[in-house]
């Protein structure tokens, strides 16, 4: 598992006081507001965050050290990163970044329908994207379907939903 996981990315400058806007790669901009540290190059470079606040669907954000907007332009396009051990995660919940790639396991039969490949928000429960070379399916990401998660293994036990895959 990564240790630095991507939460966002630089699209633009806000201001003149070298604010920049951030599109959140997180649960929601209130999420990535919450950190006080974040990091550039994949983990490698810390940075102070000043302040942050949401504003509609992205987070208008204050970097130490970047004090105007000349400076702040330079930073367009960079990706931010936030360190796993600063979020405690809740029983039964994981970071995305963690679930592609799983394979997805019928619990009951031990066949393998794919991997995980996106995980979608609908806002009533997330939707993972499984993908075999023989196709590709939506599943719904809900406590009825899902026998167990097993990171460490790299798979995910399922329930089959029936005509799902036909």
């Amino acid at each position: 598992m990564k240790q630095f996981l991507e939460i966002g990315k630089i699209v633009a400058v806000h201001g003149l006081k070298g604010e920049v806007r951030v599109d959140p790669w997180c649960d929601s901009p209130d999420f990535l507001c919450e950190f006080d540290e974040l990091f550039f190059d994949k983990g490698k470079t810390a940075v102070n965050i000043e302040n942050a606040r949401p504003h509609k669907n992205i987070v208008i954000m204050k970097i130490e050290g970047i004090n105007d907007a000349d400076e702040a332009a330079k930073y367009r396009g960079k990706v931010l990163y936030m360190d796993r051990d600063s979020v405690e995660l809740d029983e039964g919940t994981y970071f995305v970044q963690d679930l592609l790639g799983l394979d997805v396991v019928d619990a009951d039969n031990g066949t393998v329908y794919g991997k995980i490949t996106d995980v979608r928000n609908t806002g009533a429960s997330d939707i993972y994207t499984v993908k075999s070379a023989e196709r590709e399916f939506l599943f719904p990401a809900v406590p009825e379907f899902i026998e167990r998660t097993d990171i460490e293994g790299g798979r995910l036990y399922i329930h089959m939903v029936e005509g799902l895959i036909e």
